[in-house]
């Protein structure tokens, strides 16, 4: 008895330590084994991914749902993911503090405090029922550099000081008005934002004052960044979208960001009995927005066929709009919305983006003129409002330059060859980096996710990847 459960015990005993030693899924790339990472240390894959992970992992579990992934502006949820980005800073040698707009600060002074700093960030802000690396990714994956800096007791080398931001509202889900945060800092975001409500009339400036705020015109002055304290700001974020992943590369360097226009469409109608007016009398606002996204969805689509070159557009701008240009209706509601009334009013977003800045204000003078036709043809009145607007964002060449060789030297460490070069791309999506243009150069380095899926609890990045991403944002720093 005795003897067997020797060597029970022994077959235990070697069994778990042939565990221990066996490399797992997650510690692969590209062939490279854990074996030849321990004889590697300066990939630093227990910081850089492990701990990464867990942490994407953990913040996307702060949330303001049950069900699904939701932080927006200075919400309880945004609150708690604050405190968890400020730890993390501090465990990373930062001095931290949050200003009064939300935004989590940590900064290294270097080796050179007194000058210009560089800026490293992404947005803490989710949309509703969101992935856990959208924004969150480029805020930890910068801490994680530092920390590993600060681990080897090299963060005081540093040739600038480092700063990195987590903003607080980039997407603008809760108020319809996008880089709150980064707008702030940049100095383009205006007093007169503190009077924006959400749909339920709360304002901006009553959201500050529940988090013990006081908002004014002199608060605004103070969180604009000189733009000669700042040398420029690196933006790490996934792709969403799938070029990287068809051509097989964790990392692309962006070349520029698609300019950005929102509207809100008011449709009003006549209100009345479902079963009672004939369709020859109806005014009816429902059919009428119906008829304009089908016209946007076509002019989107073949642009070409619609706009003329008539002083709004030009020839190499329709050219653009042709291989860049997208449009979504996002959101609809209806009054009062009972399926036995014909509605009274109609409301629904329109999202429209494109590289070409002249292209997609073409786009929306003939869009708004469509619209207003179509009203007319059907006896309904229309009001359009520009909720929001952003120029097409070209990334500085030098600051692109030193990525692709940081991105190029991360995945070359840890494959050991590379024979293609690191892809260059545009983004379709809009970046804090937008807003941050307005104050200094900018730059951008976009990490692969599975399927291109974005917005989605679908959202997936592989943990070498987050690896990947990591290192080369070491690699950055290291020659700043």
């Amino acid at each position: 008895m005795t003897s067997t459960f020797t060597f029970f015990h022994s077959c235990i005993i070697f069994l778990f330590y042939l565990f221990l030693l066996t490399p797992s899924r997650a510690s692969s790339f590209s062939g490279i084994e854990t074996g030849d990472l321990e004889k590697r240390g300066d990939l630093f894959p227990q910081i850089l991914r492990d701990e990464a992970v867990a942490r994407l992992v953990e913040l996307g579990k702060v949330s303001d749902a049950s069900g699904y992934l939701e932080r927006t502006f200075l919400s309880p949820a945004s609150m708690r993911a604050i405190d968890l980005i400020q730890t993390w800073m501090e465990d990373a040698g930062l001095r931290t503090w949050v200003d009064q707009m939300g935004n989590v600060h940590g900064r290294v002074e270097g080796a050179n405090a007194n000058t210009e700093a560089l800026l490293v960030g992404s947005h803490l802000d989710t949309v509703v029922d969101a992935g856990k690396f959208d924004g969150s990714l480029g805020i930890i994956s910068a801490i994680s550099a530092l920390k590993v800096l600060h681990v080897n007791e090299k963060l005081q080398n540093l040739r600038r000081p480092v700063e990195v931001i987590a903003f607080c509202d980039e997407e603008g889900v809760r108020f319809q008005t996008t880089f709150l945060g980064s707008g702030a800092i940049a100095g383009i975001l205006p007093a007169t934002s503190l009077e924006i409500s959400d749909k339920r009339n709360v304002m901006i400036k009553d959201v500050l004052k529940e988090n013990s705020i006081e908002p004014t015109e002199e608060m605004f002055s103070q969180l604009k960044y000189d733009p000669k304290s700042v040398w420029g700001y690196v933006e790490l974020h996934i792709e969403q979208g799938p070029v990287l992943e068809q051509v097989g590369f964790p990392l692309g360097v962006v070349k520029g960001i698609a300019g950005q226009t929102r509207l809100k469409v008011t449709v009003k109608g006549s209100q009345g009995h479902a079963g009672t007016v004939p369709m020859s009398m109806r005014q009816d606002p429902m059919v009428a927005a119906a008829e304009q996204i089908v016209l946007m969805e076509s002019l989107c689509k073949h642009p070409e066929e619609y706009l003329s070159f008539d002083g709004h557009c030009t020839d190499s701008s329709i050219k653009s709009l042709s291989s860049s240009l997208v449009c979504t209706v996002g959101e609809i509601s209806t009054w009062p919305s009972a399926s036995n009334v014909i509605p009274g009013q109609v409301t629904y977003t329109v999202d429209i983006r494109a590289i070409d800045d002249l292209g997609r204000e073409a786009v929306i003078y003939d869009l708004s003129n469509r619209i207003y036709q179509i009203c007319d043809k059907r006896s309904v009145s229309c009001l359009i409002e520009h909720k929001h607007e952003a120029g097409a964002v070209i990334c500085d060449p030098e600051l692109s330059s030193q990525l692709k060789s940081a991105a190029y030297s991360a995945l070359k460490r840890m494959e050991g060859d590379i024979q293609d070069e690191v892809p260059t791309l545009m983004s379709g999506a809009g970046h804090d980096a937008m807003a941050m243009s307005r104050l200094t150069k900018v730059g951008m380095l976009f990490v692969r996710c599975r399927g291109g899926i974005s917005h989605s609890p679908q959202e997936d990045v592989l943990d070498d990847d987050v690896w990947a991403a990591g290192l080369a944002t070491l690699s950055f720093l290291e020659n700043l």
